[in-house]
């Protein structure tokens, strides 16, 4: 997988099971390189987008109820 386009394609093809598996790999992967990296600006940059989609995905479910 070289491209954001593939990226796209293949997690459209994920189950729900999946995907979950997917992001908590992925969360685990940069937990990781904190613990051996503290302070890393990729790292930083990870779970500070990641604490923004969980906002707005908390948000966008709130607006829908």
């Amino acid at each position: 997988m070289s491209s954001s386009n593939e990226a796209w394609e293949h997690l459209g093809e994920l189950t729900e099971e999946d995907a979950m598996h997917v992001l908590t790999r992925l969360f685990s992967m940069y937990e990781e390189e904190e613990q051996r990296h503290p302070g890393n600006k990729e790292t930083t940059l990870f779970f500070r987008n990641l604490i923004t989609a969980l906002g707005q995905t908390s948000a966008c479910n709130l607006n829908r109820r």
